[in-house]
């Protein structure tokens, strides 16, 4: 990509290949590692992105191809939806330069396979748009006095018909303009918005039968805007339904915001948006539920069972892996904003998922390092340079999950009005301990005789980097599940002498997908053999 770690860190090597939609594609990366200089495992790992959706955590070419110069293969199979030609994005991210000497990713070829459309044995592919010839060729003006009349002609009329087309032009950026102000306004109930077609309509009689015409007793989540409800839809599933404040004018904006967020990006450790509801002014979401609600329903003020410190670092993890994918798994990258442990959702295997995108911001260009607006959020996540300055970036993102770590260390609100004044936020005691080399003093009592001296240290010091008063000094959100998956090794080594880890090694080969639309077909092995020939061809 380039010599420069910090540049590439900020950029994705990125292929943009029209495909047509209703088929299914095989995708095969060819690997080799042809710079001498890198000759082990972990010294180049990057991040492989199919149609912004993580495929491939960790690519490392050398413990693919197991040395320098021996070539490899991945394949991937992925199913193009929607209708005529659609565009497949394929893209690189390398990880990040605290562990890695080379913060860079290569590509050595890539081959696209058409194999089949949703009917069986259908191998046939879209026909291009026929080229129809003139009905009566034109006649030939002899003369050359016709021929200076005729250009006379055609001058005039070209003239003419390019002033129709600025006219038109004009009119067209002015209708997009005027359009581009509510992307998503509605038509009939109905969202404009392209991405809206791939979720669920409900009206709202179905969503009164759904919540029992909103029950107070069903209700399992308060925010400033919205109440959230549990409800069933289909004879039984369980959903979660956010109904948001009709007279509220920033609620509108969370509701636009949440369904071009959740209907055009997908992971496993983002909530999945069902459908929507916008009858009668209402603004309602529906989400899948997540059976053991937020993540600080769990740390204080419960009457839940403590989770124990391998489950909080696991957490940490599937929430830094979401929004380690809005930085970098998208085209332009989002902030979420609004990073803290009530917007951490648990599944019924207390798998995290980053949930709340009614503040996130996307970066109007790709090379914008930050984005200029108002203040929004919650009080206590706040980054200082986006408090002072409105400067909005993905570090900000990186400084409230600092915050969240020591919350969920020391399972205490991140401000307390009741306690002593130096003590009153969590951030400025727990750095204050740390200074002073005595946070282990403040850890949370149900988890502290768990956690492994060399764990404690990686985590705490993570946390202190990540809530630094400068957003050069606080690391990429990158960085921080790199160190949260050491720090969860560690935890495991100590613990669990001779059981594996469940954490792969960073480097080591995957078959696994990261996310359920992408499927891997756990194919690795030599190049094909009509490839394998040096020369150019």
């Amino acid at each position: 990509m380039g010599p420069t770690a910090q540049v590439n860190l900020n950029y994705n090597l990125t292929w943009i290949l029209p495909v047509d939609a209703g088929f299914i594609y095989l995708l095969r990366f060819h690997f080799c590692e042809i710079q001498s200089p890198i000759t082990k495992e972990n010294q180049r790992t990057f991040y492989i992105y199919i149609n912004n959706q993580t495929a491939q955590w960790a690519t490392d070419v050398i413990s693919l191809s197991g040395g320098l110069g021996r070539t490899s293969y991945r394949d991937y199979v992925i199913m193009a939806s929607g209708s005529g030609q659609v565009d497949m994005w394929i893209a690189l991210h390398p990880r990040g330069e605290s562990l890695f000497r080379y913060v860079d990713a290569i590509l050595n070829g890539l081959e696209v396979f058409k194999l089949q459309g949703h009917e069986p044995n259908n191998l046939a592919g879209l026909n291009p748009p026929l080229q129809q010839k003139p009905d009566v060729e034109p006649k030939r003006v002899p003369g050359g006095a016709r021929k200076s009349k005729s250009g006379l002609l055609v001058a005039i009329g070209g003239g003419f018909a390019l002033m129709l087309i600025a006219l038109f032009s004009m009119c067209v950026i002015f209708r997009r303009k005027k359009v581009g102000k509510s992307c998503c306004k509605t038509n009939n109930g109905h969202l404009n918005h392209p991405a809206c077609d791939l979720v669920r309509q409900f009206s709202f009689s179905q969503i009164q039968i759904a919540t029992n015409d909103f029950d107070e007793e069903l209700i399992i989540g308060r925010g400033g805007f919205s109440n959230v409800y549990s409800g069933e839809i289909d004879g039984g599933t369980k959903v979660a339904i956010k109904r948001l404040n009709q007279e509220s004018q920033q609620g509108s904006h969370e509701f636009q915001a949440e369904i071009e967020m959740l209907c055009n990006f997908h992971h496993g450790h983002l909530v999945s948006l069902i459908g929507y509801c916008q009858d009668s002014n209402e603004m309602i979401l529906v989400y899948e539920y997540m059976v053991h609600g937020t993540l600080r329903e769990h740390l204080y003020s419960t009457r839940n069972s403590p989770l124990s410190w391998r489950r909080r670092l696991e957490i940490c993890i599937g929430a830094a892996r979401g929004l380690h994918y809005l930085h970098t798994g998208t085209e332009k990258g989002i902030i979420h904003r609004d990073v803290k442990t009530s917007n951490i959702l648990l599944d019924e295997r207390f798998m995290a998922k980053v949930s709340d995108f009614g503040l996130s911001k996307a970066f109007p260009a790709i090379d914008n390092t930050h984005v200029s607006t108002a203040v929004k959020g919650t009080f206590g996540y706040f980054d200082p340079e986006y408090f002072l300055l409105r400067r909005l970036t993905k570090k900000s993102d990186v400084y409230s999950f600092g915050v969240m770590l020591f919350e969920i260390m020391c399972a205490r609100p991140v401000i307390n009005t009741e306690l002593a004044d130096e003590q009153v936020s969590l951030r400025d005691w727990a750095l204050y301990c740390q200074e002073r080399g005595v946070l282990e003093e403040i850890v949370d009592p149900c988890v502290k005789d768990e956690i492994t001296p060399e764990c404690f240290r990686i985590f705490a010091e993570l946390a202190e980097k990540c809530v630094a008063d400068r957003s050069i000094d606080r690391p990429t959100m990158d960085d921080v599940l790199q160190n949260l998956e050491v720090a969860l090794r560690l935890q495991d080594n100590n613990n669990c002498v001779g059981r594996p880890s469940s954490l792969q090694i960073i480097g080591m080969h995957s078959d696994k997908p990261s996310t359920h639309s992408i499927i891997s077909v756990a194919a690795q092995g030599e190049i094909f053999s009509d490839i394998m020939h040096l020369e150019g061809r």
